[in-house]
Order: structure tokens, then sequence, then C-alpha cells
């Protein structure tokens, strides 16, 4: 029975949260998720699961604390979710309750849920949390529903502890830190380690609302030491870096940067470390595993690698028949396995996913990778839609990818596969140019230089811009010739 949050009753007057210019203690913070997690408990039977309306808002972040001292899971839910599947996901996890800020404006799909506006106001002292199992329900974080309607993942809260006491021993993260950034709170990197990775470390968090290389910077030389970002923010601070000295300088001075959600091209790692002298970290999870990887802030910052598995998870490459692959030599792609006190418990109401999804007690992830002499991991794209099988080889998008970006000529890249009758599958380049556009040629030949001849691009599509959703990843099945 594991405190989730132990600085709720020892640093009283330390800040905890601040978004904007509002803010709370650890004793404020309390008293009003204590009041809230007391209502929340007060509803019993009737509230198996809370929803919680989660706007980048100091109240979002309150609500989600409240459920979890009250032991009972939330259910985050994007504002800008669409009206299947909201549907969708309260006809399935049945909130008792939803919780929001004042005021908000909730959809239709909500209006047989009863509304509890979050009151900062409030004082209560917070219930015990000794009383929740480690493996009783924190959250039910619902997937992007990419290959149909989204499935419920059940974290208990002993994958929550796992995963933020394992990354407080990789990035030596401590109550000294201030956190900060500007990621959506309704999924697992902007909430669960954006916001209750600071306050399970007893340090403070500063959400900076909308994302500018402005606010982060002025946010790093007012005492912030850590930054959290997907790759289009980092992609935005590389294209500044060099002609801002006093964003270059913010940056300097951080303890650390990092980077998840989707891999970070190499050529946004290289301007960055060039203008400041920092390099990223980044690391590899998802919503059923929460983290699995790390670069160690006491390690080799390798760009391009998502680090080693972190204490307490095992992680296993395995060819397309299931065979354990032994041999690590940063070339042979295999589909990652993990398994660990990081995992989730399954899909809430689908037995049948969940037990597919497992392989001899190991989690199937869908990521491709390969790891190199020393163990470290090296992402090459997802299994359904990043992995092309062409002319005999199997090969990965991301290193494509990765070569693309390294011309002039090129502003964004994705790599897919498409059938073709000779090769099996070829490979399609869909390119954003900047500057005079490179010829198809030309990218092609490009790629068969840096990597090897068989990966370059049998096709180029040029695009004004990629389709991606809110968290910066490309929606690759959007793109189609």
């Amino acid at each position: 029975m594991t405190v989730l949050f132990p600085a709720l009753r020892t640093s009283g007057d330390d800040p905890a949260l601040r978004f904007g210019d509002r803010g709370l203690t650890y004793g404020e913070l309390a008293a009003t998720a204590g009041a809230l997690a007391h209502r929340i408990r007060s509803a019993g039977g009737e509230s198996p699961r809370v929803a919680v309306w989660a706007t980048p808002s100091l109240e979002t972040a309150v609500a989600t604390v409240a459920a979890l001292l009250a032991g009972v899971p939330a259910v985050p839910i994007n504002p800008k979710i669409g009206q299947r599947e909201l549907a969708h996901i309260v006809a399935d996890s049945e909130p008792g309750l939803v919780l929001t800020e004042p005021g908000a404006s909730l959809p239709p799909g909500l209006d047989s849920v009863t509304r509890v506006e979050v009151g900062l106001a409030d004082r209560a002292d917070p219930p015990c949390e000794n009383d929740t199992d480690d493996e009783s329900p924190a959250f039910v974080v619902y997937t992007s529903g990419t290959t149909g309607a989204p499935k419920g993942v059940v974290l208990p809260r002993r994958a929550v502890v796992s995963t933020l006491d394992a990354l407080g021993d990789a990035w030596q993260w401590t109550a000294d830190d201030v956190l900060i950034h500007a990621l959506p709170l309704f999924h697992v990197h902007g909430l669960i380690l954006g916001i209750l990775g600071p306050l399970r470390r007893g340090g403070s968090v500063r959400h900076v609302g909308r994302f500018s290389p402005a606010a982060v910077a002025a946010e790093l030389t007012t005492g912030a030491t850590m930054m959290f970002g997907v790759p289009t923010m980092y992609h935005r601070i590389a294209g500044e870096v060099a002609g801002d000295a006093g964003l270059a300088e913010a940056l300097a001075g951080a303890r650390l940067l990092v980077s998840g959600s989707a891999a970070l091209p190499v050529h946004d790692h290289e301007r960055i470390t060039a203008a400041t002298g920092q390099r990223i970290v980044e690391r590899y999870g998802m919503t059923e595993t929460l983290m699995n990887t790390s670069v160690r802030a006491d390690g080799e910052r390798r760009p391009g690698t998502v680090g080693l598995p972190l204490p307490g998870v095992e992680l296993r490459l395995v060819d397309e028949q299931g065979t354990p692959i032994e041999v690590w030599d940063g070339e042979t792609v295999g589909e990652i396995e993990v398994r660990g006190p990081n995992l989730f418990t399954e899909y809430l109401n689908r037995p049948d996913a969940t037990e597919g999804a497992f392989h001899d007690g190991w989690f199937r992830t869908g990521d491709m990778a390969v790891r190199d002499p020393d163990g470290y991991v090296r992402i090459v794209g997802r299994k359904a839609t990043d992995l092309i099988k062409s002319g005999g080889y199997r090969i990965g998008a991301g290193e494509i990818e990765n070569a693309l970006l390294e011309h002039p000529g090129v502003a964004e890249a994705a790599v897919t596969g498409e059938p073709d009758a000779d090769l099996g599958e070829r490979i399609v380049a869909w390119v954003v140019p900047q500057g005079t556009p490179p010829s198809e040629e030309e990218l092609a030949e490009h790629v068969a230089t840096l990597l090897t001849p068989h990966k370059r691009p049998r096709v180029v599509r040029f695009l004004d811009a990629l389709p991606r959703n809110d968290m910066g990843k490309v929606m690759k099945r959007a793109l189609h010739g």
C-alpha cells in the first residue's frame, strides 16, 4: 500500500503546481484535493470511476490528485473529443461523476453524468491513502482508436508508482527540480509524467499553457530545471535557437531536457546541441506500459536512441515467429516485448483484446527496434505502419526519415510502404520541402548514400504539411497516394 504523494503531508509551504499566474503550495493542494476526494468518496457505489474533463488547467491537476486520494480511478477526457468517441468512452467506462473547471462547456454526451466543478477554495484534510491497494486501478486512459473503437487501458497504482520511481532513478529527479511543460493533460505524458511525476518527487511543475520557445526560455531563466516536450516542440526550438541567444542560454542552463511520445529526428538533436551544448534525453513508453526505457541523466545521450530498460522493466526483441532475438548488432530488427511492474492490468471490458496483447507473459508493443551491442534501444517504427518489407529486407521507416531530414531541402518527412509487384512493398517518402524543393532522384540518392541502396525511396510525394495528432505524431494512415 504505497502512498503516492508523501509531500502532501510534509511539504506544506513548498510550491507544488503553477498554471500561468495561478498556483498551489503542497498544503493548499492537500486541502483542496482533500475536500474533493471526500466528495468523490461520498458518492460511494455510484462512482466506480470519475471522468476528468482534462483542460490544461490547475483544476484538472487537482481533480486527478483528488481521484487518486479517494481511491477512485480517473478517466481523462480530451476536451476536443468527437461525439462518437465520447459516447463510446462514457458507455464503456460508466463514470459516476465528471470533474471540471468552473464554467467549462461540456458536450451533450456528458449530460447523463453528474457534474462536479472543482473549487480551489474548498478545504479539508485529505483521506488516508494507505487503505488503497497497489493493484487497484488508478486510471482508465483510452487509446487513440486507430484500429477500431478506443480501448480503455486500466493502469493500476503499482504501474504509476513503479514508472515514476524508475524515472526518478534514471533522471536523478529530486524535490529540488522544477519541471516545465505545455503538454495536454489527457495523455500519460502530460498528466502522469508531467503532473504526477513532480508531485511524487516533492518538487514542482509549471504548466506554461500554449507552447512557445519564448515561454520555455522565460521559465528556464527563472528557476525551472527540467523540460518535457514532444518532437514538434523541439523542432520549433531547433529552428529558432541558433538565432536567439537568449533561448540558447536558457536551454544551456537546464539540468534536463526530455523528449517523448514520438522519435525526435537526429537533425533536430544536432541543431539544439550545436547551439546550446545540451543533449536531449529520449525515453520510450506507451499507454499500456507507461515508461519502458530511457537514456539516463548520467549516461551517454546518444541521438536516435531511447536508452536502456528502466529499473524493474524487462525488454526483448522477437522475430516474426515470436522467437527472441539474441544478437545485439544495431541492425537486426525485431518487435519489442516487455514485462514488469509498469504494465497495465487489462483493457476495460475487453478480455479478448487483453489476451491478444500478450505473448508468453510478455506484452507485445507493436514497436520495432534494434539494439546496439551495449543494449541501447533504437526504435525504427511501428509494426503496423513503419515496418516495410521490400526486396526481401525488413526496413524500419524511422532511419529513412532521419536520413531525409539531413537533406537541406527537407523540412519534414514521413516514410511508408505501399504494395509493389516486384519488391513486395516499395518505400514511399512524404516530404514537406523547404527552400528549393529537391528532386525525387536527388532524395533517393541522398538516402542511398547515407544508408544503403535498398533503403532509398522509390516514390517521393511532396506535401504542404504532414497530418499529425494532438501529441505531434504523424498519422501515417492518412497518407495514401
